[in-house]
């Protein structure tokens, strides 16, 4: 279970950084290109939110469900 989150969040991390990383590349990109740019930002966008919403769903599960 902790292994799972540990990967979660690094792959959160990684998202993260990828996200605003193509904000920079689209604030820097000439006027009349950003099609490419913007369609790339949503999908690591997206990505980036799924994996967030796992991650929350991981932390707010029990890890010892036994009753």
């Amino acid at each position: 279970h902790a292994m799972s989150i540990r990967l979660l969040a690094r792959d959160l991390y990684r998202l993260q950084q990828e996200v605003e990383r193509l904000e920079k590349a689209l604030a820097d990109a000439p006027i009349d290109r950003p099609e490419r740019l913007l369609t790339q930002l949503r999908a690591v966008r997206a990505d980036r939110d799924r994996l967030r919403r796992m991650l929350a769903g991981q932390k707010d599960a029990p890890t010892n469900a036994r009753r």
